[in-house]
């Protein structure tokens, strides 16, 4: 096989991930629950590691998809009915660092039995996005087609619950029912994402790419190109970078992601602090 060949399933999950990631990304910063996904991501890799000790095959077995999606739905319960709607002595960041640090810790005891614990906790943290197959690609992009549907279908109530709940508690909105949708949507994506990247990388996927246009615009529209077209970029430059210096793809992206971030943070104060004299 040709370095196009072995790389091109890669990218290409890698631009998958970007689309949805990106859009939900905005959501997350504009709720300011920054570290929602990374515990939502902790949760479905304890899924897997339940389903790994049970004897299914974590990439192929719909029993391992299913265990880590089940785990997932409990997680979006729990963020669902603990958000606070209003100034509380208990911020909802600490109960997702709870969630995030006691599935992490209950991940790493399951495996401690487990013969090559070792190569699953840190396939659980950067993936092997190098290893999709063609059918994982596939089957991810429908899935992700129709959570971006019903997202599509419902933007008018998830955006103003994201940029401004008073307004939508005002018209008279369920806001912790359509938390639990936002969440449980969020779980799909999170459990196949998961699943072919890793928690640390599918982090950065929803991130990364939304902190960097919200240096440069305050519009939504404006805010998803940029992020699309950062994630895209990024994707490609780490899983090259990966290739040339024989490194793990995953960790290499997420090294690459954090790079970007930093140059573009000092191009924008550059560049403002220039026009600005």
């Amino acid at each position: 096989m040709t370095a196009f060949q072995i790389l091109l399933p890669a990218f290409v999950a890698s631009l998958i991930l970007t689309g949805i990631h990106a859009y939900l990304g905005v959501h997350v910063v504009e709720r300011g629950v920054i570290f929602v996904d990374l515990s939502l991501a902790q949760i479905a890799a304890l899924g897997l590691t339940v389903a790994y000790l049970a004897g299914f095959d974590i990439h192929t077995s719909a029993p391992a998809y299913l265990f880590s999606l089940g785990f997932t739905f409990v997680g979006a319960a729990i963020f669902a009915l603990t958000r606070t709607h209003r100034k509380t002595r208990i911020p909802q960041e600490a109960i997702i660092g709870i969630v995030y640090a006691v599935s992490a810790a209950v991940a790493i005891l399951l495996m401690s039995k487990a013969t090559q614990e070792t190569e699953h906790l840190k396939e659980m943290l950067v993936g092997n996005i190098l290893s999709v197959s063609w059918y994982e690609i596939a089957k991810t992009a429908v899935m992700y087609s129709l959570v971006g549907a019903f997202h599509f279908v419902f933007r008018r109530k998830f955006l103003l619950i994201s940029m401004d709940e008073p307004e939508a508690e005002r018209q008279g909105v369920n806001v912790r029912f359509w938390d639990f949708l936002f969440y449980m949507s969020f779980g799909f994506v999170v459990t196949s994402s998961v699943a072919i990247a890793g928690v640390l990388l599918v982090f950065c996927f929803l991130i990364v790419p939304s902190v960097s246009a919200m240096l440069f615009s305050e519009r939504l529209g404006v805010r998803l190109a940029i992020g699309w077209t950062i994630g895209a970029i990024v994707s490609g430059g780490g899983v090259a970078l990966s290739f040339a210096l024989d490194l793990p793809t995953g960790a290499a992206i997420v090294a690459t992601f954090g790079a970007a971030l930093l140059l573009l943070a000092a191009y924008r104060a550059l560049f403002f602090r220039t026009v600005a004299a």
